[in-house]
């Protein structure tokens, strides 16, 4: 009998791959961010292993929404004191901090587990073009 061979830590490749979301609808670029985070497209993805790549987002400042969602879908944070509650609307907070709008989406559509902290380790966003890790695609 032909078993299909387990994937090993040894077998995974970790590719680099720059996502300019610029003019991008916001949860469509999040699905395919969290896609090669995860791995999935690979052919010897598992589920239970960290198979995913490394993902540089460029021109955060500049994704959108659809409808009217920029003065409508609401960011809630809070500290753990009285008073401690923080909510920001989608254009507040892409004036504000835009990373933090395609971190938020993109973590929202990993698994809820421990390889989560693992996957969003590898997630590179910034507001515009300018980025640190210009040699990694000059391939």
């Amino acid at each position: 009998m032909n078993f299909t061979p387990s994937t090993k830590s040894s077998d995974i490749k970790r590719q680099w791959h720059l996502v300019d979301v610029k003019d991008a609808i916001l949860g469509r670029v999040a699905t395919g961010i969290s896609q090669k985070l995860m791995g999935k497209g690979k052919p010897y993805f598992v589920g239970h292993l960290d198979c995913g790549d490394y993902v540089v987002v460029i021109n955060a400042a500049k994704v959108k929404v659809t409808g009217n969602k920029a003065k409508n879908k609401i960011y809630d944070t809070y500290s753990g004191y009285p008073g401690g509650r923080h909510r920001h609307t989608f254009a507040d907070l892409l004036a504000q901090k835009p990373e933090r709008i395609i971190y938020e989406a993109v973590s929202g559509m990993l698994p809820k587990n421990k390889i989560q902290d693992e996957l969003l380790k590898r997630l590179y966003i910034y507001k515009d073009e300018k980025h640190p890790y210009a040699s990694k695609f000059k391939s």
